[in-house]
């Protein structure tokens, strides 16, 4: 449970109907596979101590009492287990019998949840008018009602409602999360027909995105009567939308997920439409230690990205509409007609001029009204330089050519810069008069300068303030540098083959600013990567710090896990330590970016996307990183 991870478990084992001995017995078997398989919760089926189909039998004095034996029974043989239990049956209180979920914890009985809606064929056997209420049981007191919220007091993230069955279907679940449940376990024993399936597992996901919730449905399946109906044992945990965890349809088993509260509890710190009213709710508290768990769960190494392939194509799509419709906006806004951009051959511009392109078309001008300047000087290679060239021939827009090493050659002498040291003046200077020159080329033709710099520069800083940093209107603010390759990938594969070759080689070409002279050979010397790190981590860190909120530690464990095999554990909080100096130190650039369109979830914007002072300390956040194993 430590980093706001617990595993949860949904389990339905094969039961006998009416054999409440046997059913505790498989029910303890699986809460010590549970158990050793690191799971802090488990939960099972509605009415599974029975068996839902039992019918007139629930009237039957013996099945009453051979259930609280059986009760009993589990709560003794697992009070030294370190494990919530959860556990559908049926309870006699005050003469009158109850679809009861019953939470257990180390050997007690925390609570009785009772059913609160009818269900069709069993309110023949169950009161649904609920009192809240305490009933006795072994010699203690134990809460009854639905009104219970299971509370951890060590991660107090961890609160847990109960509902039964029709609740999925009847809305129950509302009160409980906006009392603050985070984890609603529906306990159910709902029969198979066909494409139920399916419903469930829409109904879930609307579920939790809808309440911002964990959610864990657990159903009846093998062993329950089939003198009429089928129970498929169909098991599901849902995460804010995600099913992160789903069983194999007409099998008993076990199936396990790692949900994250933290994400949950974050989600609802944001949400505006999240308003808590817990008055009436009763709050159950127990102690459960948090400690590491071994984390099954799987990170997208790019959460940028969708985690479908079959989802990016329309994905990149929506995210070009986005872009070419808040272009084009503020170019009819402003009566422009004219797009100024300089093109390097690199990605980010090359992402530029594309959306500049799609948008003169959407607009009905000529493609000519797009002027692309290339600038070469010391660190331009032959390949971004021939590939800019290409690609504006290929899309048939203007392409003016500035070569601007005398102009930096005669600011070094104006200012006395030795034009052999490679400092940061060195490369600066030519990143001044690349702006210098599409500024006025844009004044001369009453046209807009976009800007091409990408999200993940402006995360790290990796831009030359007063300089790439700024624009008239900045087109790639919202797209980290992972979601750029998978662009003009898609780009590639809708246009001709002239524009597809030339795009393809962009992709492949090292990410460098070239302001450094190139080898001997003429290739790249200059690696962005080499110098702040790989983006593809970068952008990993970026989603999470800025997304979620998440601590160091946290991000760094899941770092470690999404890249197994490719970043050890040194290296991630190498680049992790980097990324947080560098995110903090170079939030002065973004306080004063220019305006651009937000396409995700996340943006950098100073205008209220995410507001952070530029003398906000790090020291905290790398002390986090002290404290990670390596």
């Amino acid at each position: 449970m430590n980093s706001g991870f617990v595993k949860i478990a949904c389990a339905t084992p094969d039961i006998k109907v009416a054999d409440c001995e046997h059913n505790a017995e498989e029910i303890v078997k699986m809460i010590f596979t549970a158990k050793s398989r690191g799971a802090k919760l488990i939960a099972f089926p509605e009415l599974c101590l029975t068996g839902s189909t039992c019918g007139d039998l629930f009237f039957q004095h013996t099945l009453i009492q051979s259930t609280k034996k059986a009760l009993s029974d589990i709560i003794n043989r697992t009070k030294d287990l370190d494990i919530l239990i959860v556990i559908g049956l049926p309870y006699q209180h005050k003469d009158k019998l109850y679809d009861c979920g019953a939470f257990i914890y180390k050997g007690r009985l925390l609570g009785l949840v009772p059913n609160n809606g009818s269900v069709e064929g069993r309110s023949r056997y169950f009161e649904s008018k609920i009192s809240n209420d305490c009933v006795q049981f072994n010699g203690y007191s134990v809460h009854f009602g639905t009104n219970i919220i299971f509370v951890n007091e060590n991660m107090p993230e961890f609160k847990i409602g109960i509902e039964i069955s029709a609740d999925l279907l009847l809305g129950g679940t509302s009160g409980l999360v906006k009392a603050g449940a985070t984890l609603i376990i529906n306990l159910s024993a709902s029969h198979e027909i066909v494409g139920a399936s399916e419903n469930r597992r829409t109904i879930v996901k609307a579920k939790s995105r809808g309440l911002l919730c964990a959610y864990a449905h657990v159903n009846s399946g093998i062993g329950e009567s089939t003198t009429d109906l089928v129970f498929a044992g169909h098991n599901l945990i849902a995460e804010n939308g995600v099913i992160l965890s789903e069983s194999e349809l007409f099998k008993s088993g076990i199936c396990y997920a790692d949900i994250d509260f933290q994400i949950l509890q974050s989600e609802r710190i944001r949400s505006t439409e999240f308003i808590l009213q817990d008055e009436g709710y009763r709050f159950e508290l127990f102690s459960m230690e948090k400690n590491q768990i071994n984390i099954e769960r799987k990170f997208s190494q790019m959460p940028f990205i969708p985690n479908n392939k079959d989802e990016i194509d329309k994905f990149c799509f929506e995210t070009y509409q986005i872009q070419v419709v808040g272009l084009a906006s503020r170019m009819k806004h402003i009566g422009c007609k004219r797009l100024i951009l300089g093109l390097s051959g690199g990605l980010d511009s090359t992402l530029a001029l594309i959306v500049a392109v799609h948008t003169m078309d959407m607009l009905g001008l000529d493609r000519k009204g797009i002027i692309a300047v290339v600038m070469p000087c010391f660190g331009t290679s032959d390949r971004t330089y021939n590939n800019a060239c290409r690609l504006a021939e290929a899309y048939g827009i203007t392409l003016k050519e500035i070569n601007i090493k005398d102009s930096v050659l005669k600011h070094f002498e104006d200012i006395g810069q030795d034009v052999n040291n490679h400092d940061s003046t060195y490369e600066n200077a030519q990143a001044r008069e690349r702006t210098q020159i599409l500024m006025d080329i844009a004044n001369q033709q009453n046209g807009l300068l976009i800007g091409t710099g990408d999200l993940s520069e402006l995360a790290l800083g990796w831009t030359t303030y007063n300089a790439d940093h700024m624009s008239m209107y900045s087109l790639n603010a919202s797209i980290p540098k992972t979601l750029v390759r998978y662009m003009v990938s898609f780009e590639a594969k809708n246009s001709n083959e002239e524009i597809k070759a030339v795009l393809m080689d962009i992709n492949q070409t090292p990410i460098s600013p070239e302001l450094l002279p190139p080898t001997l050979d003429g290739s790249i010397s200059q690696k962005t990567e080499d110098i702040v790190g790989p983006y593809e981590l970068h952008d990993f860190l970026l989603y999470y710090v800025v997304r979620y909120g998440f601590e160091p530690k946290k991000i760094y464990r899941m770092a470690k896990l999404a890249f197994d095999g490719i970043y050890t554990g040194d290296v991630i909080l190498k680049w992790q330590r980097v990324f947080y100096r560098r995110f903090f130190s170079q939030q002065f650039k973004r306080s004063c970016s220019p305006d651009g369109v937000k396409t995700g979830n996340i943006s950098l914007s100073p205008r209220g996307s995410f507001i952070m002072p530029s003398d906000a300390c790090v020291n905290a956040w790398l002390k986090s990183l002290d404290e990670c194993e390596e």
